[in-house]
């Protein structure tokens, strides 16, 4: 989260690539901002209309935060729209956090929020400690909440709008033979019951990481985290540590690319970490981020152990047909943080708005220019220069324990907090102030080249522990 937001900040004082959040300009006291009259005006080489009487039908797989906000837009602006998801009661590991933004801009309310967090601190590989946050201006905060929680409010919000929810375990997708027939998603409601077949027109992959929806489309490939979590219960005098606390550490005794967490949940915190080039040893690292908390998390008990793929860059197709792929599945999670809440919503959004719009709220049928160009080419549009970017300064800051030290010294800058905060709690950056972004820089080439010097004296003091022993 840190690092992410740190990165945005740099991104805004180098790239200068701003982060807006589309915000329809009508809401419903049900807290959905519904499809403007602009989304039923007929695209460019629109679809044939449909029979009289018919509306396009959508078939939507996952009911996570992406599929659940597509499935909201397409019910919402006219489309038949089924939810297919195999396990309403289940989660996927995460931190929880979101940008305070997320809960105005998708009506989230208050009581899906676990913690309001307004103090974190980052530990470096040296154990140098930083608290981040000092910039933060009343009310503001991160939220913190359970995505089982978060889920669940978002396939009833979708039912609600018109979705039907089908519980079942998603077999697979056939094709139309000749490109224009229906697309049948099979799937079976318990191991005991028999396949079942539903008929659609458009399909929206939001099945995660390991899509069955993007193999059947043949989207290619991508490598993959894995995140490892464990849900920890501490007593009560722990617990109040972490009050309105959430905790970063760095170094290679965690993650050899990643960053390992404590972030507080209702009555219990979420410990874990998260490894690409180092996955078989995840446990290892998940006893370094245990080892580095240390005493203020000892004496707690495991509640819940989870674990998780998470896509490290968007895949090489995400439109194929009339199908798109959003949230995980299309690989929209940030590098530096794994970040992908906020993005698999939004993807997930745009993908279903573009459709109505696409389809003049559900009375066409749509094509894969129509989702190429209202969904693909808006989302990358807004949000492919920050992805990249932010892979860059990962490999910039994740590389070694020189460059996470350098992160860390970082992040105690008050400016750097200061846009850290804009970019990441809003997902806007505002145009900063010129002089202090040329010194950001040089300060972040200073610390650079003081984290590697600190870097090797670590590494000698290391091998000498070692010939000690």
């Amino acid at each position: 989260m840190a690092a992410q937001t740190l990165c945005s900040a740099f991104s805004s004082s180098f790239s200068g690539r701003p982060l807006h959040p589309f915000r329809s300009p009508s809401s419903s006291a049900t807290g959905f901002s519904k499809p403007p009259r602009s989304l039923t005006i007929a695209a460019a080489a629109a679809g044939p209309l449909l029979p009289h009487g018919r509306r396009l039908r959508a078939a939507v797989i996952g009911g996570g935060p992406a599929g659940s906000s597509a499935a909201e837009a397409l019910a919402a602006g006219g489309v038949e729209t089924y939810l297919v998801e195999r396990a309403p009661a289940g989660a996927k590991p995460c931190g929880g956090a979101i940008p305070l933004c997320m809960l105005d801009e998708f009506s989230l309310p208050a009581e899906l929020v676990d913690r309001r967090v307004t103090r974190m601190r980052i530990v470096s590989p040296s154990n140098l400690v930083v608290d981040f946050g000092k910039t933060l201006k009343p009310g503001e905060h991160i939220p913190m909440l359970r995505r089982e929680v978060l889920d669940a409010f978002l396939r009833e919000r979708a039912r609600s709008h018109g979705a039907e929810v089908v519980h079942g375990l998603f077999m697979g997708l056939d094709l139309p033979g000749d490109g224009e027939g229906p697309y049948v998603v099979r799937y079976i409601s318990s191991p005991e019951t028999a396949q079942q077949t539903l008929e659609v027109d458009v399909v929206v992959g939001a099945d995660g990481a390991n899509s069955r929806v993007a193999k059947a489309i043949g989207a290619g490939d991508y490598a993959q985290a894995i995140a490892f979590q464990e849900r920890i219960r501490l007593p009560t005098e722990k617990m109040e540590h972490y009050e309105d606390l959430a905790e970063m550490y760095v170094g290679g005794d965690v993650s050899p690319d990643f960053y390992g967490w404590v972030f507080p949940k209702c009555d219990h915190v979420a410990v874990g970490t998260g490894t690409v080039v180092a996955k078989p040893q995840i446990k290892k690292y998940q006893a370094g981020i245990r080892g580095r908390a240390g005493e203020k998390i000892t004496g707690g008990t495991v509640i819940k152990v989870e674990a998780h793929p998470i896509p490290e860059h968007p895949r090489p197709r995400r439109v194929r047909g009339r199908v798109a792929l959003v949230g995980d599945a299309a690989g929209y999670v940030t590098k530096c943080s794994g970040e992908g809440i906020y993005f698999a919503a939004k993807s997930g959004r745009m993908c279903g708005q573009a459709i109505v719009r696409a389809s003049e709220g559900g009375r066409r049928c749509v094509t894969e220019g129509d989702l190429r160009r209202e969904y693909l080419r808006r989302w990358d549009g807004e949000y492919k220069g920050t992805f990249r970017f932010l892979d860059l300064l990962q490999r910039v800051f994740y590389q070694d324990d020189a460059g996470r030290e350098a992160l860390v010294e970082m992040c105690g800058d008050e400016y750097v907090q200061k846009r850290t905060f804009e970019s990441y709690l809003y997902k806007r950056i505002q145009p900063g102030n010129p002089l202090e972004d040329l010194k950001l820089a040089w300060r972040t080439v200073g610390c650079l080249v003081r984290a590697h010097i600190v870097g090797e004296e670590m590494e000698k003091l290391a091998m000498a522990e070692k010939i000690a022993m």
